[in-house]
């Protein structure tokens, strides 16, 4: 007989979801249409916050699991924003006029920087530690020079500005089209680490040796986590190219980005791919309010961040999703293990 309840929760406990999870995200999908959220300044706000979200899912793929903090990740998000742009453009500003759909400039650019990934798990095969996160910063470096050195395709550091995603200047539309793409991130990245592939990726990031004497192959699993972490961030920069319509390699592809997305996906705590999603949007709303209340202290959201980065590590290693898996932990054992009053 066909159980639909107990289907339907091993279906969301494949993918990733919870009660509370289904519950956030209807809260977040009505949001838009609801004072204050409705103004179109704080609807920019919410897509930042959910792309934001979409980055640190993402990022976490690779720092949570396989353990190597990817500081080239922006500069990969932005070799797929630049790519999305190019193809797409239809101005003789540059000498390509391809004229691609944008949708379709998204996916060939997320493919590109899948590639990318590809290249950089090769790379970073017989590193480790430290050592594998300052190839993954070096060749970020590297993709940064090439794009601010081709100005007759890029524009350098003078900027480009992509054609729209979206006949429209309402933010709505792209804050839907922003959740889409975290909710695909994220339940792909969920049903992958689920597997058998997650369990690689666990025991390549918690003891490279044991795992490759254990059978798992680290080329196999090492390549596969860079090239998708890499395919979502190319998706996430054609995003970026035609949402805000700006680019330029110092504000899309600088190693100050990848600390961004690198300071909620650890706050939020490494390895749960959920925690990142569940810091961003207030981390957004926090950092927006401040840059329009202090304008003569650009920056100070790096330092917020390093400030929350040091708390999180000393007294939080796990961050915020460690700290609700140890409170519903002690909420069930209560529970279980009720303790009478009388002492009995």
């Amino acid at each position: 007989m066909f159980d639909f309840k107990n289907n339907l929760k091993d279906l969301l406990s494949k993918t990733g979801f919870s009660t509370a999870g289904i519950i956030a995200l209807v809260v977040l999908l009505i949001l838009p249409f609801i004072p204050p959220f409705n103004n179109e300044y704080i609807l920019r706000w919410l897509v930042v916050g959910a792309f934001l979200a979409a980055e640190a899912v993402a990022f976490d793929l690779t720092a949570g699991f396989i353990n190597v903090v990817n500081f080239g990740f922006a500069a990969i998000l932005g070799l797929g924003a630049y790519t999305s742009a190019i193809l797409t453009n239809t101005s003789p500003v540059i000498p390509v006029q391809v004229g691609l759909s944008p949708w379709l400039g998204m996916l060939i650019g997320g493919i590109i920087a899948g590639f990318a990934g590809f290249i950089l798990g090769f790379l970073t095969l017989r590193l480790r530690g430290i050592y594998a996160a300052i190839m993954a910063w070096f060749v970020g470096i590297a993709l940064l020079g090439i794009v601010r050195n081709i100005p007759k395709y890029t524009r350098g550091s003078l900027g480009y500005s992509p054609v729209g995603l979206l006949e429209t200047t309402s933010n709505r539309p792209y804050f839907y089209i922003a959740i889409l793409l975290l909710l695909v991130i994220y339940i792909v990245s969920k049903i992958i680490v689920s597997s058998k592939y997650g369990l690689a990726f666990k025991a390549l990031g918690q003891n490279f040796d044991a795992a490759r004497a254990s059978g798992v192959n680290p080329t196999l699993y090492r390549v596969f986590n860079f090239t998708l972490s890499s395919f979502f961030a190319g998706i996430l920069g054609g995003f970026y190219a035609h949402y805000f319509r700006s680019l330029t390699p110092k504000a899309v592809m600088h190693t100050s980005k990848t600390v961004e997305v690198l300071a909620i996906a650890f706050i939020g705590g490494r390895g749960s791919l959920w925690g990142g999603i569940l810091v961003a949007f207030p981390f957004v709303f926090f950092i927006e309010y401040l840059r329009s209340a202090l304008p003569s202290l650009p920056g100070l959201h790096m330092i917020i961040y390093g400030i929350l980065m040091i708390l999180v590590m000393i007294f939080y290693p796990n961050g915020v999703a460690g700290l609700i898996k140890w409170m519903k932990t002690g909420i069930s054992r209560k529970k279980k293990y009720p303790i009478s009053l009388s002492g009995s």
